[in-house]
């Protein structure tokens, strides 16, 4: 029997968002919200001194409305993933799916070697571009 070893010749890199939306965690939900809608985006990346500390997704967003009055008086650094998993531009796509599986998250910051946020892959990119890959290959 023959057994072949297929991969996905993507990275991060080539499906990753960029730029990705970055709030300071002193920025009120309500902004951020306002900002994830404008340019629509699933989430957005906390940094302080252009270092990632977080991020909120649209469940994050979620729960500060459930607070009503006091949701919407809350910031970024109180909603937010604290030193949320991460990943290299140059992560394979296959690496970059088992992480978000095994960490059950559907937003993964994209950093550089400092620690700079430079792009997010969402689950929703993953999906474009292998629907994008068995048209090429099937179509």
């Amino acid at each position: 029997m023959i057994r072949r070893r297929r991969k996905i010749p993507l990275t991060v890199d080539d499906i990753m968002t960029t730029p990705p939306l970055v709030v300071s965690p002193d920025e009120n939900v309500v902004k951020v919200a306002k900002k994830m809608l404008e340019h629509e985006y699933g989430s957005a990346l906390v940094t302080e001194e252009d270092k990632l500390v977080g991020i909120i997704t649209e469940h994050d967003l979620l729960y500060a409305l459930s607070e009503g009055e006091n949701g919407i008086k809350l910031k970024a650094r109180d909603i937010m993933t604290e030193d949320p998993i991460t990943v290299k531009t140059k992560t394979d796509i296959m690496e970059a799916i088992r992480v978000m599986k095994d960490a059950n998250v559907r937003h993964l910051p994209v950093v550089d070697e400092r620690g700079r946020p430079v792009g997010v892959v969402a689950f929703r990119d993953i999906l474009e571009s292998l629907l994008l890959l068995i048209h090429f290959f099937y179509c």
